[in-house]
């Protein structure tokens, strides 16, 4: 898939979920803007609330499509299901569209009234919601091949030596010369500082080089340079990845179970929607 193809797919899921939400509240406002006590009294009341065939099926959707949402991330991410037709990153971003339209469905469903076993289903939800796009960020902030699979620590310093070491025999540099670059390339921030850009254009213009090769090389610098952030944005990125999974983990199967527990109960009240 491009970057274009991206972008519009990105884009087009991102207008679904506002475009759902936005009808969702429009159509359903006059009820949900009605006072809790008043609305059994409205004309709609047997349609929008949580037992009402809107209500209640709003409720079925938004839990299938989590559900769904949740399985064939975990199917291709532990069992390598689909891997040869769609990549894990554009997956995930399937999985976080599912897993943000269900939970609005599902607000709705609600009618906006939480109490009792639900609250603690809704509100772990909204946890497992609000620590997903967390750990989306953290996510795309690691390094990754092509594919979607996460870089390891190995595998960037590789790339860096290989890249350093390419510079070097093309440049023939002095030992002043390779601590310039290197400095520039540093991992340490404020090592990094004492190099401007300015330098390295200037030290490629004292190389006597061709303008094109000039502006090959300083790019081949800029991505050595890159390589070094990457290795410090995967340190921190690991680390925290690890601490958002005991986070993200808890509240989902919280919700899990308390979902179950309520389907269940529903059902033995004789509540099976339009079946």
């Amino acid at each position: 898939m491009n970057r274009i193809l991206h972008i519009a797919y990105v884009w087009s899921m991102v207008v679904i979920t506002v475009a759902i939400t936005f009808y969702l509240a429009y159509y359903g406002y006059d009820y949900y803007s009605t006072p809790k006590v008043e609305r059994f009294y409205t004309e709609h009341h047997d349609w929008f609330k949580p037992s009402g065939i809107f209500g209640h099926g709003l409720g079925i959707v938004g839990t299938f499509l989590i559900a769904f949402g949740v399985a064939i991330y975990i199917l291709r991410k532990r069992y390598n299901f689909l891997s040869k037709y769609i990549r894990l990153k554009y997956l995930l971003e399937f999985h976080i569209f599912l897993c943000t339209i269900g939970p609005i469905m599902i607000l709705f469903h609600t009618a906006f009234k939480f109490g009792g076993i639900v609250s603690i289903a809704f509100w772990s939800m909204v946890a497992v919601v609000l620590s997903g796009v967390l750990g989306r960020f953290i996510y795309i902030q690691i390094p990754r091949t092509i594919e979607g699979r996460a870089l390891t620590l190995q595998e960037v310093e590789a790339e860096k030596e290989n890249l350093s070491s390419e510079l070097m025999s093309q440049l023939q540099l002095s030992s002043k010369e390779q601590e310039l670059i290197s400095a520039f390339s540093s991992k340490d921030p404020q090592r990094r500082k004492t190099v401007t850009v300015r330098t390295i254009k200037q030290l490629l213009k004292e190389k006597n080089v061709s303008k094109k090769q000039s502006k090959e090389l300083f790019r081949m610098i800029v991505r050595e340079r890159s390589y070094g952030k990457r290795i410090q944005r995967l340190k921190k990125m690991q680390e925290l990845f690890k601490y958002w999974h005991i986070l993200h983990m808890p509240f989902a199967i919280i919700m899990l179970v308390i979902v179950i527990i309520h389907v269940g109960i529903t059902l033995a009240f004789g509540y099976k929607w339009i079946f």
